[in-house]
């Protein structure tokens, strides 16, 4: 039997995070939350993750710093990053920064489903 593929959501708004949680496990996904943005690297070697959900502006941080930290560590540059923003305009910097897909927020949950769907086929 396949393990679940497991996701990080990173972002600091705790009900988009448990709201992200709740909807990928409904699918099947293990889910893990975090808001603490300098701890992602670490969190995805410990939890072998395979895809992170990484918010644009978290917690005074940058989140394209955090992209461009997690594809330049030789332990995580495989796992897949899909970073998302209200920023509308951001989507070039976050794909810049490493982002395997750009997601502007809100979003419509079916339209998650088939981004989470289409960047673990990548």
């Amino acid at each position: 039997m396949k393990e679940k593929i497991k996701i990080l959501v990173v972002d600091d708004d705790t009900t988009i995070g448990e709201m992200l949680k709740a909807v990928l496990e409904f699918k099947g996904y293990d889910v893990i939350v975090s808001g603490k943005p300098n701890e992602t690297e670490e969190n995805i070697i410990a939890n072998n993750i395979d895809l992170v959900l990484l918010d644009k502006l978290i917690s005074g941080v940058d989140g394209t710093d955090v992209c461009s930290k997690i594809k330049n560590n030789e332990n995580t540059a495989k796992v897949k990053v899909m970073m998302m923003t209200a920023l509308h305009t951001a989507g070039p910097l976050c794909m810049e920064a490493g982002a395997d897909a750009f997601m502007t927020k809100p979003f419509d949950m079916e339209i998650l489903f088939k981004n989470v769907e289409d960047v673990l086929k990548q």
